[in-house]
């Protein structure tokens, strides 16, 4: 049997298919359909009517997208691909395909694929993050996704910043969530990149500013300082809660190679122990992972109802 993964993103759906030992068979991306959810639906189907066709044997479906599947009504919230809130976009392809589906969180697909052979393998509890346009995250307990009766589990970029001060953090742009102080407001690309325009007056983007701070630009690189010790402020908390073996850093901000070595090094002053044993490694699939996960739903997630 082989494996197909959908990765929905804003602009564009990718389609992985793996065989059982995990080895890339095929690749292929199309712009998601953005107009109606029937448009959106019909686009989709033929997507992976065409990948049938492709493929020399059966295939799973498993789907990752930037939302969550409603553990009560089987229906799509908090999505940023909007025809898609409300709908039993799941109900919807089983019918039309006539096989199970599989539906999870991206950044859940991204923590199940490091965690099953990617920089987690191997060990009991990985933490996944997802550190780029926004701020996301899962959980994996012995290759398994923990999930729970609001399907919210690692999403640690909606709890307020931990020790925030007006004096040290400045006040961010309310989330689009509704509340103040969300921890993506400062650790993601976005909540960096405003941040530092909105002191300095300026319109840089996240990469330009740490490409500055890495030439010594005084200004970016205390910017950059301020955003290592927002990030232990933040893990430190997962930590103290969860103590996962390894945190996994996936999306653009995860290729900041200082990090590695700068957050692991102020996280001990966070953490309720003597020293922080928790590996921070980066994803060995980068971005990849979040579609190798969707193809993976099948073998370690619950079967779909």
């Amino acid at each position: 049997m082989l494996h197909l993964g959908l990765d929905i993103g804003g602009t564009k759906t990718e389609a992985l298919l793996l065989n059982d030992r995990g080895e890339e068979l095929h690749r292929e991306r199309i712009a998601t359909e953005k107009a109606s959810y029937p448009a959106f639906l019909e686009r989709l189907l033929a997507f992976i009517n065409h990948l049938r066709r492709r493929a020399d044997a059966p295939f799973t479906v498993g789907i990752g997208l930037p939302g969550a599947v409603d553990p009560q009504q089987g229906t799509i919230k908090n999505c940023n691909c909007l025809v898609l809130n409300g709908e039993d976009l799941r109900g919807d392809l089983q019918r039309q395909l006539d096989q199970p589906v599989w539906l999870a969180n991206d950044a859940d697909c991204f923590t199940l694929s490091e965690a099953t052979d990617g920089a987690g393998a191997g060990l009991d509890v990985v933490f996944g993050v997802i550190v780029g346009t926004g701020c996301g995250g899962g959980v994996a307990v012995r290759q398994r996704l923990l999930s729970g009766p609001n399907a919210i589990a690692g999403e640690w970029g909606h709890n307020p910043l931990p020790d925030w001060s007006a004096d040290i953090d400045g006040t961010p742009p309310a989330c689009y969530c509704g509340r103040a102080h969300c921890i993506e407001r400062f650790i993601s690309g976005t909540g960096l990149s405003e941040r530092f325009n909105r002191q300095w007056g300026t319109a840089f983007s996240a990469p330009q500013i740490l490409a500055a701070a890495q030439r010594g630009d005084q200004r970016a690189e205390a910017h950059y300082r301020h955003f290592v010790d927002a990030f232990a402020r933040s893990l430190g908390s997962v930590i103290n809660l969860l103590d996962p073996d390894v945190i996994v850093l996936g999306g653009g901000l995860s290729n900041v190679d200082r990090l590695y070595v700068d957050v692991p090094l102020r996280l001990e002053r966070y953490v309720f122990s003597g020293a922080c044993r928790t590996a921070i490694r980066q994803a060995a699939f980068g971005d990849a992972s979040g579609v190798r996960g969707a193809a993976w739903l099948p073998q370690f997630a619950p079967a779909p109802s």
